[in-house]
């Protein structure tokens, strides 16, 4: 566990970086630190690995203080991530990977074994090992600074706006990572960002702070959608909290209906009275693996023939049981049915579909559970 007790960082010059900050980042969990340029988020981080030196107060590491131990000590005993992935451009990935084992008086032959372990543990083939930070994408260079800062096994990793300066598609494929890692290897994070999504997508608990390195509050991301501490909190999650909280009620509560599919291999006469006996004017047309293919009107269609040929329309799905009520909603919006087809974990099959009426329930006892203080349902 890391403490923060008091902790102050005032600059020569006067000026106040960290102001009075009590925090704990619990052992195993990813905790982040958000906020608005200028809040003391970096400088919190750094402050745990004495890159920067405390003012006042009193940084723990298990119950250590770090001003106890050795700078270079502890940051040995610290991955440490930054943006850019912050490489050494004359040393091969694998080399890069197996700095820390190096300084820690392993083998050679040891630690390049490690460290090609690792660049497989976060995604990269091995033939990147002999190439140079320069040959690398952004993404992949960033997975390896990633592996690199996890050679020594350190039980903390320190993480600075690692993921910035990626394009919004390797972002979320790097995030993703993350959370497969952490599911593996249960670090001791801190994780500093200025995306609120991204603070509430990887946080266990999100450290929102002001401006001049105030705590203004510090929850596990639904608790803290569902009850901002005051007006800078909310204003700083943004007017569309409601729909960021969906990420974290489950899909538990939809009402699934298994009657409006229909197989690709129907006739069309038989898809519309499948429709008017459902009462719905879609129908959802699966494969012979009971897979979506998309949706169709039969109203609309030619009254001879089969389903084989039509043009089907888009759809959405969600996994039911793992996806939220967000991604049922997102899917649902995707639809000109303006409904969600929930498929199986394993080979997607349609499960059933989530209509409207059955969003709009579910959509009205999220609400409920947040006016009757039930801020983490699902």
């Amino acid at each position: 566990m890391i403490t923060f007790d008091g902790v102050t960082k005032r600059y020569a010059d006067g000026t106040v970086a960290v102001d009075d900050l009590h925090l704990e980042a619990p052992t195993g969990e990813i905790t982040v630190f958000v906020g608005p340029s200028g809040c003391g988020k970096t400088t919190s981080l750094r402050m745990i690995n004495r890159m920067i030196d405390a003012t006042h107060g009193t940084i723990g590491l298990d119950g250590v203080d770090v001003r106890t131990i050795d700078p270079p000590t502890l940051r040995r005993g610290i991955g440490y991530v930054i943006q850019q992935a912050g490489l050494f451009p004359h040393r091969t990935i694998v080399d890069n990977i197996a700095t820390v084992p190096y300084l820690l008086g392993w083998s050679r032959k040891k630690a390049r074994a490690h460290a090609l372990e690792l660049l497989d543990r976060v995604g990269l083939a091995p033939e990147l090992a002999g190439r140079y930070p320069f040959q690398l994408s952004g993404g992949q260079q960033q997975r390896v600074g990633v592996a690199r800062a996890l050679a020594a096994d350190p039980p903390v990793l320190l993480m600075d706006e690692p993921f910035s300066a990626v394009d919004p598609v390797v972002r979320t494929s790097l995030q993703d990572e993350l959370l497969r890692l952490q599911a593996e290897l249960n670090k001791t994070i801190v994780f500093v960002t200025h995306d609120i999504d991204e603070a509430i997508k990887l946080g266990d608990r999100v450290a929102v702070l002001r401006v001049g390195g105030r705590l203004a509050q510090v929850a596990a991301p639904a608790a803290l959608l569902s009850a901002p501490a005051d007006e800078f909190v909310a204003e700083f999650l943004g007017r569309d909290r409601g729909i960021r909280r969906l990420s974290f009620v489950s899909d538990a509560s939809l009402r699934l209906r298994p009657d409006l599919t229909v197989p690709v291999s129907s006739p069309v006469s038989e898809a519309a009275g499948r429709a008017a006996s459902a009462q719905s004017p879609w129908l959802a047309v699966v494969d012979a693996g009971d897979r979506p293919l998309g949706w169709v009107n039969p109203a609309e269609l030619p009254r001879d023939g089969t389903l084989e040929g039509v043009r089907l329309l888009p759809y959405g799905t969600f996994v039911h049981g793992r996806d939220s009520l967000r991604t049922a909603l997102d899917a649902a919006l995707l639809s000109p049915s303006g409904c969600a087809i929930a498929v199986a974990e394993n080979g997607g099959a349609v499960v059933g579909v989530a209509t409207r009426e059955s969003l709009d329930e579910a959509l009205a006892l999220a609400a409920s559970d947040v006016g009757n203080g039930d801020p983490a349902n699902g």
